[in-house]
């Protein structure tokens, strides 16, 4: 018994203190700051939570803000502009009227189509104002709709656009959808739910509105439309003042005399478990929420400094692997060029030959004259191991049909190879050519094939080091001037000792 009294006197203090923090967060957003109510051509004393945007800063709601445009008050709702008729700030209403509505222009329809879905799609500081004569169901919204039908409708719930004049024909004759066929237009005025359109009518354009002349849909005429459409509708801020007013969990307020908020509670059990659970779920979303934002704002700079590392960290690997490999190769022929040698060589890499996996290959030439191909190899080779195995192979033999690398270059992420230029390219130009002009004789096939076979015996049997090419192919096989065939190409080349099979 004594463990549940302690249980409940602790559960009243947690809530007191809630309602006590919430009493004094609305005092303090009550207390704003008074400043001197602004104008605007028909519109007086506008003032809080209203302002206009030429206010000082600290004057009114920036939710609120208003502007003055040719002597109009206009308020901007969803990215679309209304003119501003009349704020009542006894009963916390504002009147507004879509732009396109002229007062003595009876076929003039609104700009924009509104309906009370806006309000809950999207976040907004106003609500719909509903007068007494509607529920407050959101589905009962008093409203006119713009209808196009394919076949006559005897309803007394539709009037006639073209016997009330107030048909406007040219809004809908850019639809190519209904231009090829006769339609019938209608407005129908009052609560419109989706049964209530015909099955061979579609809905045009749909306005609320607040007009309180008559509210019987059966006796509206066609005098009713256009003034219900100049009279515009009404907007309501009392549910934000009553956050303000109340605080969070008072759920409930109303007018009383006229203009005072009163604000109230159900109290009992359930009311004390609802505001327990809701002040409950508000702070585990909001630590969550902090959690998640700091781990955001924290965790994207780490990982980028991260993935900064390990790239840094790759390549100062590659870095050393070639340039301890180039320190221990004393004995290269290949001279080691500067990557501005390089530049110079290339004439700026203008003259492209080809491209592959590997990199780009360049036309170059030696202070010598003598023509070059300069192959750079692609900054994803991240260890290198292609430049050394090409460097490690070629550069330690000469033979009539391997191609000869005559110099290298290993500077930063720059890596470039300089051969002997091949004027003929490679044999694949030849092989797989679908051009009548290119063709090569029977004796200089063979004589091709003689030559591959000749460089590769080579490279098995007549160096220090047996050589594994692993990737001979037409591609690979370079031609002379006199088509003596240069294998080329030793990224996928392994050593081997002379003594294994």
């Amino acid at each position: 018994m004594a463990r549940g009294l302690t249980l409940s006197a602790a559960l009243t203090a947690f809530i007191a203190l809630v309602l006590v923090h919430e009493t004094c967060g609305a005092t303090a957003k009550v207390n704003h700051h008074h400043c001197a109510p602004s104008s605007c051509g028909n519109i007086h004393n506008i003032s809080f939570p209203f302002r206009l945007k030429n206010d000082p800063e600290n004057c009114g709601d920036s939710r609120y803000e208003l502007s003055c445009e040719n002597n109009h008050t206009v308020l901007s709702l969803f990215e679309r502009k209304y003119n501003v008729k009349e704020i009542n700030y006894n009963n916390y209403t504002i009147r507004i009227v879509d732009s396109g509505i002229q007062k003595d222009n009876y076929s003039s329809t609104p700009s924009y189509s509104l309906n009370r879905r806006n309000f809950s799609q999207y976040p907004s500081a106003y609500t719909t104002y509903l007068p007494k004569r509607n529920s407050i169901n959101l589905e009962l919204s008093w409203s006119t709709v713009w209808m196009s039908c394919e076949k006559p409708v005897n309803s007394p719930f539709y009037l006639d656009a073209s016997t009330c004049n107030i048909d406007n024909g040219d809004q809908y004759s850019s639809n190519s959808s209904i231009s090829h066929f006769k339609r019938y237009r209608y407005v129908k005025v009052g609560r419109t739910n989706a049964t209530d359109v015909v099955d061979s009518c579609k809905v045009e354009q749909m306005f609320i509105t607040s007009w309180p002349g008559n509210d019987d849909p059966i006796n509206i005429s066609c005098a009713d439309v256009p003034n219900e459409l100049v009279y515009g509708f009404e907007l309501s801020w009392l549910s934000d003042t009553c956050k303000s007013y109340c605080g969070r969990w008072n759920l409930y307020c109303n007018l009383e005399d006229g203009n005072h908020v009163h604000c109230f509670n159900p109290g009992g059990f359930r009311y004390i478990i609802r505001v327990f659970v809701l002040e409950t779920l508000a702070s585990i979303v909001t630590a969550i929420g902090l959690h998640l934002a700091a781990k955001i704002v924290l965790g994207i700079p780490c990982v980028i400094a991260f993935f900064i590392y390990k790239w840094c960290r790759r390549h100062l690997s590659m870095y050393d692997v070639v340039e301890e490999f180039l320190q221990s190769q004393n004995n290269l022929v290949p001279i080691r060029y500067s990557f501005s040698q390089i530049r110079k060589m290339a004439k700026g890499f203008k003259d492209k030959l080809g491209e592959g996996g590997y990199g780009s290959v360049y036309k170059g030439k030696l202070q010598s004259g003598h023509l070059v191909a300069i192959k750079m190899l692609g900054k994803s080779k991240a260890n290198g191991q292609e430049f050394i195995n090409e460097v490690a192979t070629i550069g330690r033999i000469h033979h009539q049909n391997v191609v000869q690398l005559i110099g290298y270059c290993a500077e930063g992420l720059n890596r470039a190879l300089i051969y002997e230029f091949m004027p003929n390219s490679s044999l694949d130009k030849y092989i797989f050519s679908q051009e009548g002009n290119i063709t090569l004789s029977i004796e200089k096939t063979y004589d091709i094939s003689l030559g591959v076979a000749r460089g590769i015996e080579y490279l098995h049997r007549g160096c220090d080091m047996q050589i594994l090419h692993f990737d001979i192919k037409p591609h690979n096989i370079l031609l002379d001037e006199n088509f003596t065939p240069k294998i080329s190409d030793f990224g996928l080349a392994k050593l081997y000792p002379i003594n294994d099979s």
